[in-house]
This record gives structure tokens, C-alpha cells and sequence, in this order.
């Protein structure tokens, strides 16, 4: 492929290659084990973090493309970029990846299992993706079985900083973002947008007719410190993304349906430190709003539909340093309301509506230097399901300030069943929540002041009550599942310009269901064995 590219850096924005040279030397903080910001090295939780280094250094057009190069992360793209892409967590299904972007729960409730679509999330103005792997439902509540993905735009610059691109290349495909950032007095900034579009190839084989895709997404922040104590925080994110494809119930090659895909992500906050900062309180409203219409010429074949789902999500999250910062108390209670809309070939759309109350609290104990258990315990009540409790514990410790790592996680993970699954007139009311238990053992070792690094982790997690179609296809909870696997790797810099990183990961997933007819159709239902690895110059 040949293509045209120009770069604009202005500002304060440092060089890839120099900040990416120094992410592992530096100490790497981690949001997705408790919620709050802690060191990576005080949580026994197997977290990856990829910074924006990273993705440039990857020339990865789409999030999944990132996501490919993670330990124990499988990808299914249906076709080119835009198309539906899934994301599989340690061999559990999709609907059991919990997707956040900007902190605000992402994934689709209006699709069949509630899973989130990464065909639409480009890289452009993305700053961070951070990878949970393993359930931790104590914090996040449903879904988070297999794993958490959570996705950062690009936050404010301390001074003022522009950061923009082109490129250009085959099949007239032309891609563009820009980003400006900047502080000044109580405000901190950060806003852009991406445009990407390209005229594709046939979908199917044997066709003409091109199959092409535009995208368009914008992405803002501001933060208002109106004291050192007190602030807001506003986060905004959109995503609009249309795919021309090829339909095997049209046209075959040459159908004409066009799917689109319409994301928009807010979050409003307000951060209060009492107690001399010992005591830090955010209260918090995010909205999700998912909109897909699809269009055929071809009348009555299902391409036409109109879909919505909305989520709406009230939260109080605390966290208190206890006895001079030897321990930290975090709790919470949330409040969520979801509607979908579904309809297809014009009829009129079926309405569907759920709600739940959630309580959590979790302490990290640092009884010595270097050594911290956490243990927490989570509530939630749905107004349709009744309520599920969810345990969870790690330990960490670390004898030389965190250049070697020995970790141990026991885990609980649940997801309720979405609006389709388990409300008339596609699903069963009757359907209880899938859960999941796990546990983990792993440790992890830097060289060299962090210029190197290997690392390995053993995971064993048992699933129940999965939902799956019955022999007289009735959805129920009839499938049970137990995966156990490895994650192995290593990383070498040996100079600022050298990045090599070598992985392998075995996820070894069998069916622990009673009949053969109730065997769970996903894409790793027995065994996978993935070698990836990654050399960067």
C-alpha cells in the first residue's frame, strides 16, 4: 500500500519513541482493579495497560487491532474495518467483555447478548486502553466475567499542545484526526475529532459492487478545579459509522444493504476531597445512547431495522485512606436504568425497560511495605431478576518496589441476562443470572531498570447458569463451562528505537454441560492455542 502522510506536532507533545521508551521504567497506574488510580504493583489482578505510545507505535487503524497483540484476547471480525468486530476475554463469550469508554458502560443493551461492537472504534484520539482480564464484578458489576476493557480519549495537556495527522492510500481510502489540548488557570481541555472513509472491496467473493465505510467521531474533555479540593469533570465522546456489505439473504455479491451505527458516550462528575484529601467522593451521571438502522432495497429480508438502547447511570463512589494510608476503603452505590427499542422491517418497535440498584465496598489492607490484600463484596437488585451477591479477593506483594510482582486473585463474575434474552417476546423471564468463579496465580519480573520484563499467569474460572438455547429452543440456563489456561511473555527494549515483545497464551475451554445437544456455539467451544508476538524497530 502506498500512502501520503503528514504529522503536525505542537506544543509540549513529546516524540513517540522517547515517551514510549520509557513506559516501563515508569510506574504504571491502574483504574480497572478497585476503580480508584493505584499502582499496578498493589494489585494482584492481571492488568495490561497500552499507552498511546504504543498505539502509534502499532499503526493499528481499529481499537480490536490493538487488542489483537493482549494476552489472551481472541478477535472476530466479520469483514474490513467497520465491520461488526467481537471481542473474547480468556475463552469467554463476548456479552461477558465489559467495554468502558471514558468510565461511562458501553456495551450494546439493544444486541441480542448486550455485547459491545469494536468495529466503529477507531484509534485516533484514543490516549489509553487498559485490560482487565479475569471477573471482577465487586467493582463493575454485570458482565464483567471474562474481562474489562477500559478505553481513554485523549486527556488535557498540561500547556498547550496540537496533535494531527493524514493519511492517504488504496481503494481512495483517506483517514484524518486532530486533537488540541491545553490548561489555563482553573480550566484543563482536551478536544477532537477523527474522519475516516474508504471506497472497500466486495465483501463477498465474486462480486462488483464495492462495499465501502465512513466514520466520524468526535471526542472532548474539560475539567474545572474551582478550589484544589473541588472540580468537575466533563467527558464527552461520539462515534457515527456507516458499512456498506453484502447480504447472502439479497442480492448475494452485489446486495446494497447499508448498516449504521450511531454512539453517543457523556459523563458529568464532581470530585469532593474532604478530610485533608484523606476522604475522596465522586458523584457521577453517565449516558450511553446506541442507535442502528439498517436499509435494503431488498425488501423483507431483515436488513431493514431501526434499534436503540439507552443507558442511564447514577453513581456515588467513595474512597477513604484508613490509619495514615495503611488501608483504603472503597464503597459505592449505583443506580441504572436501561431501554431498548427494537423493530424490524417497519413494524412497530418493541419496547423493553429494566433498572438496578448496586452497592459495593471493598478494603485494601497494607499491613508492610510492599504487601496488599484486597477483599470486597458487591449487592445488586434488579427490579426483574431479584439480586445477586459477589464476592472477590487478590493479594500482591512485591519485595523490591515493584520490580518483581507475585500475585494470587480470587474472583467472582456475573452477567444478567439483556432485555432480549430474558423479556417477552424473544426471551424467557424465568432466566437467572450467568456467574462465573476464578481464580489466578502469577508473577512478573522487570531487568535492566525496567528496560525488560517477563511474566506469567495461571487462570482457572468455572462458568454456570450460561444461557443457550434448550433442545426445544427455549432460551435457559443449561450450559456450564470450565477454562483454564497460561499467559507467558516477555518484553525487551534494548534501545530507545527496539521494541520487542514476545507473547503465547493457551486458553483451553471445555463444556461441563450435561447433553451433548446444549453445547455452547461460540468460536472457542473446545480448545484455542494462540501464539502472538510483536517486533517493532
Amino acid at each position: 500500500m502506498n500512502f501520503f502522510k503528514t504529522l503536525l506536532i505542537a506544543g509540549t507533545a513529546l516524540s513517540n519513541v522517547s515517551a514510549y521508551a520509557q513506559d516501563t521504567r515508569e510506574e504504571i497506574i491502574v483504574v480497572t482493579a478497585s476503580g480508584i488510580e493505584q499502582p499496578s504493583f498493589e494489585t494482584g489482578q492481571a492488568i495490561t495497560v497500552v499507552s498511546r505510545d504504543r498505539i502509534d507505535s502499532l499503526q493499528s487503524i481499529n481499537i480490536a487491532d490493538v487488542l489483537r497483540t493482549l494476552p489472551s484476547v481472541s478477535v472476530a471480525q466479520k469483514g474490513p474495518v467497520g465491520s461488526q468486530t467481537s471481542v473474547f476475554i480468556r475463552g469467554g463469550n463476548s456479552s461477558q467483555t465489559l467495554v468502558l469508554i471514558d468510565g461511562a458502560r458501553v456495551n450494546d443493551p439493544s444486541s441480542p447478548n448486550g455485547a459491545y461492537d469494536f468495529g466503529a472504534m477507531l484509534t485516533g484520539n484514543i490516549g489509553q486502553v487498559e485490560l482487565l482480564r479475569g471477573p471482577n464484578s465487586v467493582i463493575w458489576g454485570s458482565q464483567a466475567v471474562g474481562g474489562v476493557i477500559s478505553v481513554t480519549t485523549l486527556k488535557p495537556a498540561e500547556a498547550f499542545a496540537v496533535n494531527a495527522n493524514a493519511e492517504y492510500g488504496y481503494a481512495n481510502t483517506f483517514s484524518t484526526n486532530a486533537n488540541l489540548s491545553g490548561t489555563r488557570g482553573m480550566f484543563k481541555g482536551s478536544v477532537g475529532g477523527r474522519y475516516f472513509r474508504t471506497d472497500g472491496i466486495s465483501s463477498l467473493s465474486g462480486g462488483t459492487e464495492r462495499d465501502g465505510y465512513k466514520n466520524k467521531a468526535t471526542n472532548g474533555r474539560l475539567k474545572i478545579n474551582l478550589t484544589e479540593d473541588f472540580s468537575f469533570d466533563l467527558r464527552r465522546y461520539y462515534n457515527d459509522g456507516a458499512i456498506e456489505y453484502d447480504s447472502p439473504f439479497g442480492l448475494g455479491a452485489n446486495a446494497l444493504p447499508v448498516s449504521r451505527n450511531k454512539q453517543f458516550v457523556g459523563y458529568v462528575g464532581a470530585n469532593l476531597n474532604l478530610l485533608e484529601g484523606l476522604l475522596r467522593n465522586t458523584i457521577s451521571y453517565t449516558r450511553s445512547d446506541i442507535k442502528r438502522t439498517g436499509t435494503d432495497p431488498v425488501r423483507f429480508s431483515f436488513n431493514n431495522f431501526n434499534v436503540s438502547g439507552k443507558v442511564d447511570h447514577f453513581e456515588y463512589h467513595g474512597a477513604f485512606d484508613l490509619v495514615q494510608a495503611a488501608s483504603t476503603f472503597v464503597f459505592g452505590v449505583e443506580h441504572e436504568r436501561t431501554i431498548t427499542g427494537i423493530s424490524f422491517e417497519g413494524a412497530p418497535a418493541t419496547i423493553a425497560n429494566t433498572r438496578v440498584t448496586s452497592r459495593f465496598a471493598q478494603l485494601i489492607f497494607r499491613p508492610v511495605n510492599g504487601l496488599a490484600p484486597t477483599g470486597g463484596v458487591r449487592h445488586d437488585d434488579y427490579n426483574i431478576y431479584g439480586g445477586k451477591t459477589t464476592l472477590g479477593g487478590n493479594i500482591a506483594y512485591t519485595p523490591n518496589k515493584g520490580r518483581t510482582v507475585f500475585r494470587a486473585t480470587y474472583g467472582e463474575g456475573f452477567r444478567a441476562p439483556t432485555l432480549s434474552e430474558g423479556q417477552h417476546p424473544f426471551g424467557n423471564p424465568n432466566l437467572k443470572p450467568e456467574t462465573a468463579r476464578n481464580f489466578d496465580l502469577g508473577v512478573e519480573h522487570k531487568f535492566q531498570d525496567g528496560s525488560a520484563q517477563v511474566y506469567a499467569t495461571y487462570f482457572n474460572r468455572r462458568g454456570n447458569d450460561l444461557i443457550n438455547y434448550s433442545a426445544a429452543f427455549q432460551l435457559e440456563n443449561i450450559d456450564r463451562v470450565k477454562t483454564q489456561g497460561l499467559e507467558t511473555g516477555i518484553m525487551l527494549r534494548p534501545a530507545n528505537a527496539w521494541d520487542i515483545r514476545l507473547g503465547y497464551s493457551l486458553v483451553n475451554a471445555i463444556n461441563r454441560s450435561a447433553t451433548n445437544c446444549c453445547r455452547i456455539r461460540h468460536i472457542w467451544t473446545q480448545r484455542i492455542c494462540r501464539y502472538q508476538s510483536t517486533f517493532l524497530i
